[in-house]
């Protein structure tokens, strides 16, 4: 670094708030600042190090208290970090999986809420579409493992018709299987967006038994039967089937903790929410090894040819 004024050059002066190399003229004193470091936390201030560390404990299950209790990080700034980092790996997500060639999918909505539960809410609070039940879509490739996509929203076919979009602009336009449960709002998504690329689609009908007495609230009632049931094309009956997203979900409630059944562990927000699902799928794609394949989903779906780090993540 040359001083300006006097043309000689400058010695290290220290660092700066931002972490830069500072450089001071040692006839006029004057300081100036080097090239600026990147900022993968857009402004926030905390070490790299730290950051890794505290998405890997929210990615292993560990609640947002746990985590400040842990690191010594503000929850706020917790939050604000699973925010930036969920910002990232949506885009990441959106940019990786296109296109990409698939021969069986199966879609499944795993159940949630923001702030309070639907049938909790005031009558000011009706129509308001950021707090009450949270239903999050997943469509995942069988064979490779890999989440193709996912929508976060409310269970209606318009929120439906948007998730099947983006399963659409996800896969290479190949006839392939696709599977659901026997929710009636995929229907007219599938039937617009892709059908006429050739996808065949079948539902599993699952027939439940009466609930016990007690568990009413805690257990659901006993599925007595299955059906697969071909709705368009002509999709393989012995092939319709969401065990393996539904797996995927179990996956999702044991890694986040604002997933898991019957806590106190809620998001308080739809940002929140949507920035954790983000994350996960991201790690779960990219950085997780599959104890089925040995590799990670993108490695097995030729998307990605190592295990990736979180920091890779927040680049």
């Amino acid at each position: 670094m040359t001083c300006h004024n006097c043309e000689i050059e400058c010695k290290k002066f220290g660092k700066n708030r931002n972490g830069s190399q500072r450089f001071r003229c040692s006839k006029c004193s004057k300081t100036f600042s080097g090239e600026p470091l990147p900022k993968p936390l857009k402004d926030m201030r905390l070490p790299m190090e730290k950051a890794i560390k505290i998405l890997q404990l929210l990615l292993e299950g560990c609640s947002i208290r746990s985590v400040e209790r842990i690191t010594e990080v503000h929850r706020d700034t917790i939050m604000r970090l699973l925010v930036v980092a969920g910002e990232k790996c949506e885009r990441l997500l959106e940019n990786k999986i296109r296109n990409v060639p698939v021969s069986d999918v199966q879609c499944d909505e795993l159940w949630g809420y923001v702030f309070k539960k639907e049938g909790h809410k005031w009558m000011s609070e009706i129509d308001r579409q950021d707090i009450g039940d949270a239903y999050c879509f997943v469509a995942l490739e069988r064979n490779t493992k890999l989440v193709l996509t996912w929508h976060l929203g409310k269970r209606t076919t318009m929120q439906t018709n948007i998730f099947v979009k983006k399963l659409s602009a996800a896969t290479a336009a190949k006839p392939y299987q696709l599977s659901t449960d026997g929710f009636n709002g995929y229907i007219p998504g599938v039937d617009k967006y892709l059908v006429p690329r050739g996808v065949d689609y079948g539902q599993i009908v699952k027939v439940y038994g009466a609930s016990r007495e007690g568990e009413q609230r805690y257990s659901p009632a006993e599925v007595t039967s299955a059906y697969p049931h071909p709705v368009l094309g002509l999709p393989d009956v012995n092939k319709i089937c969401t065990s393996h997203v539904e797996r995927q979900n179990l996956s999702i409630r044991m890694g986040m903790r604002r997933m898991t059944r019957l806590t106190n562990a809620f998001s308080k927000k739809w940002a929140n929410l949507k920035a954790a699902f983000a994350l996960w799928f991201a790690f779960y794609n990219f950085c997780r090894v599959h104890r089925t394949i040995r590799m990670t989903p993108a490695m097995e779906a030729g998307i990605a040819n190592r295990v990736w780090t979180i920091a890779e993540l927040l680049a």
